[in-house]
């Protein structure tokens, strides 16, 4: 029997960066993952603005590392692509120029977990257990037994399940199910020689007319690759019985706005589906012993598909929680409320802002007015700018002078 009073599932962004900001407390944990690294995740591989955020607090110098390695890509932006073709530029800061560090990176989604685990293992307080899958949990007198595939028993009086959309504890313990209409499946396919990328690296939102409400991915990549996908919600695909390889294969070959772009490009690998829990309703995320995190907690952005930084903004979270807990000897459902309470104060507005957007895809007529007043209306512009950089939405979405400057300015 394994001695771990924090047990933590799934070594992914939101587990990984759990369990470092645990060992900054000095609090010791287990991390357990499936899984041998390095290994691939699907993902669209886009470290946002609030990745760099929760670095570095971590610690500042981590951002300065990822800029120094090759398998890094700057990133310094977004571009809507509207389905009449209009186009909205939005940085990820204001007045963006060259700066350094960038507000944001590309990388696979291989290369920036293996870089998360290089830091767990260097921390003597983290126990890093791969190969070790949980496949039964048990309540005890102190917390949870959790059971592995080869019979190994770990005893914790707090769980933290990091462990992704398909996590066993997300639906057995806190009984929270997949809804269709908060449910989104992407799919990934990695090229190179794609035409076109853009020279600050910008990411590339597609809302093409004939695939609405779903959208069209190209993110560029270090050594001349490019991450392209679609995504579309799991409701919508099954009122159309839409087929996702055949739609983003048509869009790649015939697509007027995008054919050309892929004349001298070349796939690498294969093309691969992935499901993504949208955080476009509240959830319970906690409960007597244990917190969720990340996917795993259903927190991802239901426009953007973004959900690496929200994985690790509510790691830094669940840690902070961790550490009342052991202060208090608290380990309640009412206690690790608060969790939830931190999570959705920092991300809510946020999610709610994404999940209006999405709606506003439904409408290409006003998705179109939007994009084109963005593009004259700095107010507008820095809002949606806001869902990519440290701003607090709160404050301006609660003033009524906003919504006049917005609709007026």
């Amino acid at each position: 029997m394994a001695a771990s009073d924090i047990l933590i599932l799934g070594a992914g962004p939101g587990g990984a960066t759990t369990a470092l900001f645990l060992a900054k407390l000095g609090i010791p944990c287990t991390l357990v993952d499936k899984a041998t690294f390095p290994r691939d995740k699907i993902c669209g591989d886009a470290l946002s603005g609030k990745v760099v955020e929760v670095l570095k607090k971590l610690d500042p110098a981590l951002v300065a590392q990822l800029q120094m390695r090759s398998e890094f890509l700057g990133s310094y932006g977004v571009t809507f692509i509207a389905p009449n073709g209009d186009a909205l530029r939005v940085p990820f800061k204001k007045d963006i120029g060259e700066q350094t560090p960038p507000p944001g990176f590309i990388s696979k989604r291989v290369d920036f977990d293996q870089w998360l685990v290089e830091k767990v293992r260097e921390q003597p307080l983290i126990t890093l257990r791969e190969q070790t899958e949980i496949r039964q949990y048990e309540r005890s007198e102190t917390g949870y037994r959790a059971i592995a595939k080869s019979g190994e028993v770990f005893e914790a009086s707090m769980i933290i399940a990091a462990d992704g959309a398909g996590s066993t504890f997300t639906k057995d313990i806190a009984g929270l199910r997949v809804e269709p209409e908060h449910n989104c499946f992407g799919l990934r396919a990695y090229y190179k020689n794609v035409s076109g990328l853009d020279h600050q690296n910008f990411i590339e939102l597609h809302f093409l007319k004939e695939f609405l409400p779903g959208y069209f991915w190209i993110f560029p990549l270090p050594n001349g690759y490019a991450n392209i996908g679609v995504g579309m919600r799991a409701d919508v695909m099954s009122d159309r019985k839409l087929n996702l390889k055949k739609e983003f294969e048509k869009i790649i070959t015939s697509h007027p706005a995008v054919r050309m772009r892929f004349e001298q490009a070349e796939m690498i690998g294969d093309v691969k589906l992935h499901g993504l829990p949208l955080g476009s309703k509240k959830r319970q995320l906690s409960g007597d012993h244990y917190m969720l995190v990340g996917d795993a907690a259903m927190l991802i952005d239901p426009f953007t598909g973004e959900g690496i930084g929200n994985a690790m903004m509510s790691g830094m979270l669940a840690a902070q929680q961790v550490s009342r807990c052991l202060a208090t000897q608290k380990f309640d459902a009412a206690t690790m409320a608060q969790y939830d309470k931190a999570v959705y104060d920092r991300l809510w507005s946020e999610l709610l802002l994404s999940y209006r957007m999405q709606q506003l895809v439904n409408y290409p007529s006003i998705f179109n007015f939007v994009v084109r007043k963005a593009n004259g209306n700095a107010v507008l512009r820095e809002t949606i700018m806001a869902m990519f950089e440290d701003l607090d939405l709160r404050s301006r979405l609660k003033d009524p002078r906003f919504y006049f400057k917005l609709l007026f300015s």
